[in-house]
């Protein structure tokens, strides 16, 4: 191909009259060497002269239409849920012969041949480097700890349609290849077809909400395994693939890439580690040393080129041996913009434009192909059905792993343009099969969600909030982290819950990562980075305390959609309360600002879809004052009626069987106020000697009812209990009621308050909820999160879980069974009545 391109540049150069030439003699021989000088200053429009006949702006424009065409078709492809790759290989068929080729103007303006040489090299280093970043994703330890299950799966999953595929070629192949390397041909091929492309699959995985599901665990290692085996045997193709190579050169070729991976695995591994262990605590690794890491990148491609093996296996392996902690992170973060976003659409794009529809004339070649494709694809799903079924999953999970092992995208192009470069594969070939394996790949998605459905067991649990549970009962809590600044403050409040065996709290810890696209925070994710960190903090508070039991889990997810994985979470786990952090953090003048501005649309999306009882926390140094004050904490909750501050006082609840808690409980009251009277149930009445079974409504209670009788109930069960103090604040107004709580003292480290206290268009809240910066806290706690009120008091906002929209009291039918007795009848009414429906315990 390169004898190629420098005829067509000599071609079209000489005609033109804008190349350089130089005339050497080797021997008798004369070379003509021709080259397209890069644009310089003292050239430009204004001399008439194209600036597109110049190699360097001529790639910057290519590359802006490449990147630009790619950025519009994941967008288009966007509500179709389709990988990214989809979207870069049928931008580079667009824009090549298939379509805009068929432009002359276009082809000899835009991409003209004698550009192509420029494009594939720097296409090719950006290759080079994605390669590397996804031997650094690739955690090697996943393979030994992938269990039985997930090698099998993938061995399946890779020697049928390998075997398969083959067999069909070797029948077919003169009819499917034109090429004298047949053996060559059919190993490219079988490899293609029986890879699995891990990155892909990652992401198809965590865009379907599937990543974390046992089905996604099971997919991800066996593609991790076939990923591996695909390397394997795409070197052993490209050593035996040479025109000119014997079987003696292709066993030294297999041995020197066997001794490169060796050296890479105990050799520049021991080294990577001895410079991770160099760094001091809290450091980072320093520029210097990471140029040094990445310039290895091109010397590990140097060497396998070298050996006879095409350089990307080198960056894969080399990436594939550094340590995939802190020092995997940093170095993705500094570079996977640059290469996924800008270099790697550009080698999707090469394979696009090599993608020349119109050199597929022969329907039998064309026929033939996509039946070996088809064969090779129904072989990796039904093996797969096969495994699957033998280790008693049902057949839909079965199909559903099928489908998503036979993700292509990646490693299959790379396969594909290698053979194409070895010439074992044609034109026609290489068109057919990067066409078929985008539609396989399209096709992974809608087939999956439809036939993949989880088992959800039916949720019915009544603990939905505090109020409904006993305040010394367990405590299923769900707490949200983000980043590490989180678990200081979310394990402060866990402290002050009292937990104890009598009264234990199993804690959900959910690291929440947000999915963009890119490998970093695939790999922050895992095992190592910020959540290794978050876990082992929580285990280490389950250690030191009893009565706590602790399970650390990692949700990825774009922000937009993480609500919804909260919210299964939630209700799969019967979780009583979930605790979100506020979306701003204090700065060192006291001050607050937004740590990420999607935090906020999540919490508040949160609020609306969750099954059970949200707590927002805005952290003002909760962990250090709850260090500072070891022996007491001063806690003081607002109480202004309604659901939201009555499950507020059902969480101080708990918290007052704590010995080092003082709690002081203000009420708000308007001028005037009276406690309404409370309401009774009417027992049916008796029929003698009836058994039938009749259905009683409660008779409907008003809010403020209810405030009254859990006020009542808290106030009896806490008789004598100094450590409460119960206050009652007159107010008339909004202005009265800001007044009132600025005029508060200041030593309480934790206030308590409901999102909506009372009734929305109560005249003692009604004037603060229009000057709200954040709804989310509701109109109290906003106020109390203002630097105006303070700059070290913490505030947990509550909001109740309300089990029933159509009836605010959380009211339910009483079934009353009419028995002999009245006394026993009136009973049963009692202990059946809902216990929201009487404020969780009957008083009176």
């Amino acid at each position: 191909m390169a004898n190629a391109i420098t005829g067509s540049v000599a071609g079209e150069l000489a005609a033109k009259n804008v190349t350089g030439m130089a005339a050497t003699g080797v021997g008798s021989a004369e070379e003509v060497v021709c080259y397209s000088p890069m644009m310089v200053t003292t050239y430009g429009i204004w001399q008439g002269v194209s600036p597109l006949e110049f190699s360097l702006p001529l790639f910057i424009l290519q590359t802006a239409i490449i990147v630009g065409t790619t950025r519009l078709l994941v967008i288009l492809l966007k509500p179709f849920r389709q990988p990214r790759v989809i979207a870069e290989i049928l931008a580079g068929v667009i824009l090549g012969p298939s379509l805009m080729g068929q432009v002359g103007t276009w082809a000899a303006t835009v991409f003209p041949l004698r550009s192509l040489l420029t494009l594939e090299t720097v296409a090719h280093v950006g290759l080079l480097y994605f390669l590397f970043l996804v031997g650094l994703e690739m955690d090697v330890n996943v393979i030994k700890r992938s269990g039985k299950k997930a090698m099998i799966i993938a061995v399946a999953g890779m020697a049928l349609p390998f075997c398969i595929g083959t067999a069909t070629s070797f029948i077919f192949r003169h009819q499917v290849s034109k090429n004298v390397h047949q053996a060559s041909f059919l190993l490219f091929l079988g490899v293609a077809l029986s890879v699995t492309a891990f990155p892909v699959l990652a992401r198809i995985l965590a865009e379907i909400k599937l990543l974390n599901s046992d089905l996604g665990k099971i997919a991800m290692s066996a593609a991790i395994v076939n990923d591996m085996c695909a390397w394997i045997l795409l070197a052993l193709a490209i050593a035996i693939s040479e025109v000119d190579s014997t079987p003696f050169s292709s066993l030294w070729v297999l041995l020197s890439g066997a001794t490169f991976v060796l050296a890479c695995f105990y050799v520049v591994r021991p080294a990577m580690w001895w410079l991770v262990r160099r760094v001091p605590e809290g450091e980072t690794i320093s520029d210097v040393q990471i140029t040094l890491i990445l310039t290895g990148v091109m010397i590990a491609g140097v060497c396998t080129d070298a050996i006879g093996i095409h350089s990307v296996f080198g960056a894969f392996v080399y990436g594939l041996v550094i340590p995939s902690g802190e020092l995997g992170v940093v170095l993705i973060e500094k570079m996977e913009d640059f290469v996924t976003g800008l270099l790697l659409p550009l080698f999707f794009a090469i394979s696009g434009l090599r993608t020349n529809l119109t050199r597929v004339r022969d329907p039998t070649t064309v026929g033939l192909l996509v039946l070996v494709f088809v064969m090779a694809s129904c072989a990796k799903i039904m093996g797969t059905i096969l495994i699957a079924i033998s280790y008693a999953m049902t057949f839909r999970d079965g199909v559903a792993l099928g489908f998503l092992m036979n993700t292509r995208g990646l490693v299959e192009m790379i396969v594909l343009n290698i053979g194409r470069d070895k010439q074992v594969l044609d034109d026609e070939s290489f068109a057919v099969m990067v066409l078929v394996s985008v539609a396989m790949t399209a096709l992974v998605t809608p087939v999956v969600t439809t036939v993949y459905r989880p088992a959800r067991r039916l949720v019915g649990y009544k603990r939905r909030n505090l109020q409904r549970s006993k305040h010394d009962a367990e405590l299923r809590m769900l707490a949200c982290v983000h980043t590490t600044r989180n678990v200081p403050s979310i394990i402060s409040l866990l402290e002050l819950s009292n937990p104890s065996k009598r009264s234990p709290i199993f804690i959900y810890a959910l690291h929440l990562v947000e999915l963009t696209g890119r490998a970093s925070n695939m790999l922050a994710a895992g095992n190592q980075g910020a959540s290794e960190h978050i876990f082992n903090a929580f285990e280490n508070y389950e250690e030191s305390v009893g009565g706590v039991s602790v399970q650390a889990l990692t949700a990825v997810s774009p922000y937009q959609t993480m609500h919804e994985d909260v919210s299964v979470l939630a209700e799969d786990k019967h979780v009583s309360l979930i605790v979100l952090p506020f979306h701003k953090q204090q700065t060192v003048d006291g001050g607050m600002e937004p740590i990420n501005p999607n935090l906020r649309g999540f919490n508040e999306s949160l609020l609306d879809a969750a099954p059970c009882s949200v707590g927002i926390l805005v952290d003002r140094g909760l962990s250090a004052a709850t260090a500072r004050m070891a022996s007491v904490h001063h806690i003081a909750l607002l109480f202004f009626g309604g659901p939201d501050d009555r499950e507020g006082l059902a969480y101080a609840w708990r918290l007052v069987d704590n010995p080092g808690v003082c709690l002081t409980i203000i009420r708000f009251i308007p001028p005037g106020y009276t406690a309404p009277p409370p309401a009774a149930t009417m027992a049916p009445p008796a029929v003698s000697g009836s058994r039938a079974i009749t259905i009683v409504p409660d008779i409907p209670k008003t809010e403020r009812q209810m405030d009254e009788e859990y006020l009542n109930e808290f106030r009896s069960r806490n008789v004598g209990n100094e450590a409460i103090l119960y206050a009652e604040q007159v107010v008339a107004n909004s202005e009265e009621t800001m007044a009132a709580i600025r005029n508060l003292d200041n030593a309480h480290g934790l206030y308590i308050v409901g999102r909506q206290p009372g009734d929305a268009s109560s005249p003692l809240t009604s004037a603060l909820t229009e000057w709200m910066e954040s709804p989310e806290l509701g109109p109290i706690g906003d106020l109390l999160a203002s630097s105006e009120f303070s700059k070290m008091v913490s505030v947990l906002v509550m909001q109740q879980y309300v089990i029933s929209a159509a009836a605010p009291a959380g009211l339910a039918p009483v079934v009353a069974v009419q028995a002999e007795d009245p006394v026993r009848q009136y009973l049963s009414n009692a202990n059946q009545r809902s216990p929201m429906a009487s404020g969780g315990r009957a008083l009176f």
